[in-house]
């Protein structure tokens, strides 16, 4: 049984699970001296490439369980048809919301989404192999929208991350507002996506669903300008495993890998007063930020 949620619910999802998680660990450590702890916010666009993926489907009403083997898919960026012209989360796009919490601010958690968009590549060949209507196949077909076929996470394949977060500073000038850092990220969490699909002429009906997990590895470039804004460059390595999707009459399931490249700006704030990090001074942050 799936459950349908929307794109503004797991936003705020996001946000009260991170503030939960900042909350109990600010009890955890008051007794400690320095509260030197910062948040930061980061909206970005992505580029995804997928590898090819074997979709099983069960269909037990209709006598069919049978692989589409070894998929194509392709992403559908949107920004590169413009961003302003349209509402932000139209395009392939991302958002973390984390936390430095300890003294030096190089260690930290973070939610991670990222709304990235699947297509089941139209105009290819795909085998099926298995049974359909209660009889063994094996043979090859046109995988086209003309030929009744489509499948789309289209409105997101949405990989949703929990992340450890590890801060390494590469550069930071003497007046203190430019600083160059290599943060390296890794989590796990659910996938969300929004499935849409018609085999043989038969279409779902699209929603939104927890549709299993993925697992990811993140290696961003940082450039924090005057203390609190920053742009960053990141690339991120993902494998996710969907099960029950919902399709007519039945469930599919798959798993692939995907590579990631995306571009974000944001800001970082101070979660503490006195932060060193945030001194006006140039020798009060050097030392802790590098």
């Amino acid at each position: 049984m799936h459950t349908r949620i929307s794109s503004r619910s797991l936003f705020c999802l996001s946000l009260m699970l991170l503030m939960q998680i900042c909350a109990t660990a600010q009890t955890e450590t008051k007794t400690k001296k320095h509260k030197t702890g910062s948040f930061y916010f980061s909206w970005g666009y992505n580029a995804e490439w997928y590898t090819n993926s074997t979709v099983h489907i069960e269909q037990d009403a209709l006598g069919n369980n049978y692989d589409m083997v070894h998929m194509k898919a392709q992403d559908h960026k949107g920004w590169d048809y413009g961003i302003l012209n349209k509402a932000l989360t139209i395009p392939q796009y991302n958002y973390r919301l984390g936390w430095y919490f300890n003294e030096r601010q190089d260690l930290g958690v973070e939610i991670n989404f990222d709304h990235t968009k699947y297509l089941l590549s139209d105009g290819q060949f795909m085998q099926i192999t298995g049974k359909m209507n209660n009889q063994q196949v094996n043979e090859y077909l046109m995988f086209s929208q003309g030929n009744g076929f489509y499948y789309y996470l289209n409105n997101g394949a949405n990989f949703f991350l929990f992340n450890f977060v590890r801060r390494t500073g590469l550069f930071s000038s003497k007046d203190n507002n430019l600083h160059i850092d290599l943060i390296s990220k890794a989590g796990v969490g659910p996938v969300v996506p929004h499935v849409q699909n018609s085999l043989f002429g038969q279409a779902n009906n699209p929603h939104f669903q927890f549709g299993g997990w993925n697992i990811g590895q993140e290696n961003v470039i940082r450039f924090t300008v005057m203390k609190y804004g920053f742009i960053e460059f990141s690339e991120k390595a993902d494998y996710a495993r969907y099960s029950h999707l919902a399709i007519y009459d039945g469930y599919a399931k798959q798993a692939f890998g995907t590579i990631e490249f995306i571009a974000s700006i944001g800001f970082i704030l101070p979660s503490h007063k006195g932060n060193p990090k945030f001194a006006k001074k140039a020798d009060s942050g050097a030392s802790i930020w590098r």
